[in-house]
């Protein structure tokens, strides 16, 4: 089954009450102070989940902005077996995936283990942002938002 495919800017214009909404919920826990590449790794993680192609490019491409290594990156999907992670992303990826998958639950283990590197208002503020990444992830998999494309580096850039 096909069916049109709708971009960004499309739900933009057609309901700018919802993407201002879900675009606010989305920003809110780095204004409160949450580390962006560790929101970026959470966000990738999750949009790997729900099979948002866009959602993931866009998240590899801001967290390359962040400085997060292309070898980091790519063991997002597997970070259990990877050492580049540290407690505190070991316990918001784990976070992150039981709040995506939601049918599995949260486990006594995976809140333990959230508590013990997260105060209180920051998990509320990193259940925000994954609210929201899954938000868009329905989105872009929905109306099949394409990818964004990797722009070429500024002439100049490497002499730098």
């Amino acid at each position: 089954m096909s069916h049109a495919r709708a971009e960004l800017t499309d739900f933009q214009k057609l309901a700018p009450e919802a993407y201002e909404a879900v675009r606010a919920l989305g920003q809110m826990a780095a204004k409160a102070g949450l580390d962006k590449q560790l929101l970026e790794l959470v966000k990738l993680r999750a949009s790997q989940i729900n099979g948002c192609a866009f959602c993931v490019q866009f998240h590899i491409l801001q967290a390359e902005s962040l400085g997060i290594s292309a070898d980091k990156l790519n063991l997002v999907v597997v970070w259990r077996e990877a050492p580049q992670f540290s407690r505190r992303e070991r316990a918001a990826l784990a976070w992150a995936e039981a709040l995506t998958k939601l049918g599995d639950g949260v486990s006594d283990e995976v809140y333990a283990k959230v508590r013990a590197e997260f105060s209180e208002q920051e998990l509320s503020y990193l259940t925000s942002a994954i609210a929201a990444i899954n938000v868009w992830n329905r989105y872009g998999v929905a109306y099949r938002w394409t990818p964004p494309e990797r722009k070429p580096p500024a002439v100049g850039a490497a002499a730098s």
